[in-house]
């Protein structure tokens, strides 16, 4: 009877001991335990991206040379290059551009201070591909994202060159 009593006592502890664990496990008693990921900075995607070391080539080589003017294309417009730049215009481009390019994207409502250029416009295209590939490369300050981290500069050019077959819409 003794031993009997004794283990009641010891299950009944036990059980206890259980369901108050159980309360912490499913959230019913909330603890927020400090993580590593809660104290250190965090950044919103192209907000303060860091800044290559001084002295540093990227892997593809320099893009272009500061105080040398804007690059020459070395890619050949074939019709790989345009496919390539066509679909990588749509997938970072046209949100705001649109598909034909004139700035008419299903975004383009709601950017309020500047709208998005119109690729197909005489003064668009009179650009030369280096401007269009720094373009690209760097953005516009408060206008355009800069595509260079998004981007391959080989991947860069393909989209100058299909930004070159875009032809006003009449």
């Amino acid at each position: 009877m003794r031993l009997l009593k004794q283990l009641f006592w010891v299950l009944g502890t036990l059980a206890f001991l259980f369901g108050v664990l159980m309360l912490f496990t499913y959230d019913i008693i909330k603890i927020d335990w400090p993580s590593f990921m809660e104290i250190q900075p965090s950044y919103r995607p192209m907000e303060d991206p860091l800044q290559p070391p001084s002295r540093s080539i990227p892997i593809e080589g320099a893009i272009s040379i500061p105080g040398q003017g804007a690059p020459q294309n070395p890619t050949v417009a074939d019709e790989a290059s345009i496919s390539r730049g066509r679909d990588l215009f749509a997938i970072n481009c046209q949100m705001c551009h649109g598909v034909g390019g004139e700035g008419n994207g299903p975004i383009a409502p709601f950017l309020v201070k500047y709208k998005p250029a119109n690729l197909t416009s005489a003064v668009v295209q009179s650009k030369s591909d280096g401007s269009f590939f720094l373009t690209i490369s760097n953005g516009l300050v408060d206008k355009m994202p800069a595509l260079n981290e998004n981007l391959t500069v080989s991947e860069r050019w393909d989209v100058v060159n299909f930004l070159r077959t875009l032809k006003p819409s009449e």
